[in-house]
């Protein structure tokens, strides 16, 4: 491994639809001076400034065609060789099975390079189901409700404009039920492979979003 790379954290961040990676992510990108590298992120960046990488991407999607593996981890290599991820940075997105996660380790293998720390995010399937389908939507205005945590006044009725709230379909319960599962077999193996390897750390995502945050920098902390 080369001497600038030598305390470089290079964190996995885990965890299902609802369990806060986001959030949780740009919170310990500010707290550790990381950028925060999300796999969306990188395909619409690629695609907009032209590169080869990009058009590659882009004569894909434009097939409907799923992007490989080693293209996805290409992207991220050429992202994390940026001068702002000297000290390291947070995955968010990516890798999503096992056979992306064996591809990242080798072409990070082949830098000299490796992960550091895998934070698992664990929230209860009762916890994401009640996260994820009580979110409520203005019809008029847009206003976002959510039936546990900023319920409206009045069932049904905007606060602010009177109108009626509605709920998207991807916020069913039907479709927030199909969504974990898709999560739960092709993601949940990721949980034992980077166990196996000794980088995994799980933190109880149903904590305050504070007290998540504190656990997570504990556990990545070069410092700690």
């Amino acid at each position: 491994m080369s001497m600038e790379n030598k305390d470089a954290i290079r964190v996995i961040l885990l965890g299902p639809p609802g369990a806060g990676k986001g959030t949780q992510a740009v919170f310990i990108s500010r707290s550790l001076g990381i950028p925060h590298i999300a796999s969306g992120d990188l395909f619409r960046e690629a695609q907009s400034k032209g590169t080869e990488l990009g058009l590659l991407v882009k004569s894909y999607m434009e097939k409907g065609e799923l992007i490989p593996d080693e293209i996805t981890v290409a992207m991220v290599l050429e992202r994390s060789a940026a001068p702002d991820c000297k000290k390291g940075y947070i995955l968010d997105g990516f890798p999503r099975t096992i056979g992306q996660a064996k591809a990242l380790d080798k072409a990070l293998e082949d830098k000299g390079d490796t992960i550091d720390k895998v934070v698992y995010i664990k929230v209860s399937d009762n916890e994401l189901l009640r996260r994820l389908s009580g979110r409520w939507i203005c019809r008029d205005c847009q206003t976002p409700y959510h039936i546990v945590e900023s319920p409206p006044k009045v069932p049904g009725i905007c606060d602010r404009c009177g109108g009626k709230l509605y709920q998207r379909a991807d916020d069913n319960e039907k479709t927030v039920k199909n969504r974990l599962s898709v999560y739960s077999s092709q993601t949940v193996p990721l949980i034992d492979y980077y166990g196996d390897a000794g980088k995994l750390v799980e933190v109880d995502g149903s904590q305050g979003i504070d007290n998540v945050a504190k656990a997570i920098l504990a556990a990545v902390n070069p410092s700690e």
